[in-house]
């Protein structure tokens, strides 16, 4: 079975996009890491919401990932212009499509 994670964000006012880009900047060391499926979707109903749907051949496999410089580096980079709300979901992915 598959790691999965679910988890949303909230900016500060003005800097979603840039969160956005950040987030995505670093897809090729994710894949390389383990991740073969990482979302980042904007919410619909408000423009300070961000939700990340990531799987993983391992929760090993995520945890290294956050401990590599890119993905610390990109946290680092990140973590100002974030609220500090944010919720989160473990979950075993059981099947699907692109999975």
């Amino acid at each position: 079975m598959q790691y999965g994670y679910i988890g949303s964000m909230k900016t500060t006012p003005g800097h979603r996009d840039e969160v956005i880009a950040i987030l995505l900047s670093g897809l090729d060391g994710l894949r390389r890491a383990g991740c073969s499926r990482y979302l980042v979707a904007a919410a619909a109903d408000d423009d300070v919401t961000i939700w990340v749907s990531e799987v993983w051949r391992s929760k090993e496999a995520h945890d290294a990932s956050l401990r590599l410089p890119e993905t610390r580096a990109a946290i680092a980079a990140a973590m100002p212009m974030l609220t500090g709300e944010f919720t989160s979901q473990e979950t075993t992915v059981v099947g699907g499509l692109g999975v």
